[in-house]
């Protein structure tokens, strides 16, 4: 991709500002980075925009690269090759590796913590350790090293019963349920998964009541900058029902929230957090994602994860209008104090996930994808994101993952962008697959 240096911007009430170029290099290759890549090619800062490892949908927008995301000093390497001013890492499993280090290293901005802020995704103990010193509410919590210690654990709690892997587990580490030897068996399971071999830790947690609502933060490890609310659909089948998956589907805004939660939830979850990890020695800068409980009690943090959560990003970034380049180099370089406030569409913004054949299991893959090109001509308002795809040599695209695409709609109003988004839907055919029915329903 590129554009033509001498072009100019204007935002706001007749300010023009004069074209800064930035080469972007996104590393990753699901839908959140096609959300990214997506809304990056329409900035006109971004004179030349590159993705590793990619996807067929990627392809499109991008020059895609082959690298392993998680090795640090490969991906430094091909941002310098590049000449990139600037890597936007994807993943969780690349952060927690330390590849935002590796890239720093290299005298190149990184949007993306280092490893040892990544570990508030990485492992549920260290967040819970780090809410606990900032005063944030949360879930009460047991972290178990043993059958015995588990046992406790869900004596104490009762019913329903919320088990979480302690380390990164796809979206797939949490078991919510009333079956007293499920829990035990996916506790016992986490406690065999660690790594190199040694003993698991698993997080045992009271259960939440009322609705969870996701809410993204840019931060650069001092100011936090909330983005708007998301809510997900993380249950495989409709009704929440059947496993947890990455997230079947989103849509924002939310139009049945208190207007002040984005106010009250960087006042007493994202800046004391942001100010925790800056204490330690290990601030924070990048993307701060507070999974959310609106309970009974009050809000409460269910997890943080530490980068753009998949599918809400492509709900949230399909409705901001503020170029994205721009705001995630600030965040990269510690300028967002300065940056100017957000800019945001009216409308509402649905997407709904379709899965592989036996997703969350052990997805199908291979299988043709046919009806992408007919999405734009029937749907002005909608478009599709690649998720698990790839592209073949003769030109057929397929599905190489569980989740494999995001249909995304625009709209003045939920219903109306999640109307467009299951027209959209009704012409991509994929043998075997399944999506849910009820996304954004009834909003």
């Amino acid at each position: 991709m590129s554009v033509s240096p001498e072009r100019v911007r204007t935002e706001g009430a007749g300010t023009a500002t004069t074209l800064v170029p930035v080469k972007v290099l996104v590393i990753g290759g699901g839908a959140r980075e096609h959300a990214l890549c997506r809304s990056l090619s329409l900035d006109p800062d971004v004179t030349s925009l590159h993705c590793a490892p990619g996807n067929a949908g990627i392809a499109e927008l991008a020059e895609l690269h082959a690298v392993d995301a998680t090795d640090g000093a490969a991906v430094a390497d091909l941002a310098a090759a590049l000449g990139a001013d600037l890597v936007v890492v994807g993943p969780e499993a690349p952060l927690v590796a330390g590849v935002a280090d590796a890239v720093r290293e290299r005298g190149i901005d990184c949007f993306g913590p280092s490893r040892e802020a990544a570990a508030l995704e990485g492992s549920k103990a260290f967040a819970k350790d780090v809410m606990a010193a900032a005063g944030v509410p949360t879930a009460r919590a047991y972290v178990c090293g043993s059958a015995e210690e588990v046992d406790a654990a869900l004596d104490a709690f009762g019913a329903p019963y919320v088990v979480k892997d302690d380390g990164l587990a796809a979206g797939k580490g949490v078991v919510v349920t009333g079956d007293l030897d499920a829990a035990r068996a996916h506790a016992l399971a986490c406690l065999e998964g660690g790594a190199d071999g040694a003993p698991g830790r698993v997080v045992i947690e009271e259960y939440l009541d009322g609705p969870e609502v996701s809410l993204f933060a840019l931060t650069d490890g001092e100011t936090v900058v909330p983005l708007q609310p998301a809510q997900d659909f993380k249950r495989a089948l409709d009704g929440d029902e059947g496993p947890n998956t990455g997230g079947m589907g989103a849509y924002s805004p939310l139009p049945w929230a208190d207007p002040k939660l984005v106010d009250e939830v960087e006042r007493t979850v994202l800046q004391p957090t942001v100010d925790e990890m800056r204490r330690r020695g290990t601030p924070f800068a990048g993307l701060l994602y507070a999974g959310l409980a609106l309970t009974s009690r009050g809000v409460r943090v269910i997890e943080f994860n530490a980068r753009f959560g998949d599918p809400e990003t492509q709900v949230v970034l399909a409705r901001l209008r503020t170029p994205l380049a721009g705001l995630l180099r600030a965040a990269a370089t510690g300028q967002l104090a300065a940056f100017p406030a957000l800019r945001w569409s009216e409308g509402a913004a649905v997407t709904v996930v379709i899965a592989s054949y036996n997703y969350p299991d052990t997805p199908r893959t291979g299988d043709p994808i046919g009806g992408l090109a007919d999405v734009p001509a029937a749907e002005e308002h909608a478009y599709v994101l690649h998720a698990g795809t790839r592209l073949l040599d003769d030109g057929r695209v397929v599905s190489a993952g569980g989740r494999v695409l995001s249909v995304t709609a625009t709209g003045s109003t939920v219903a109306k962008a999640r109307t467009r988004a299951y027209r959209a839907l009704a012409h991509i055919t994929l043998e075997g697959s399944h999506h849910r029915g009820d996304i954004a329903s009834g909003v």
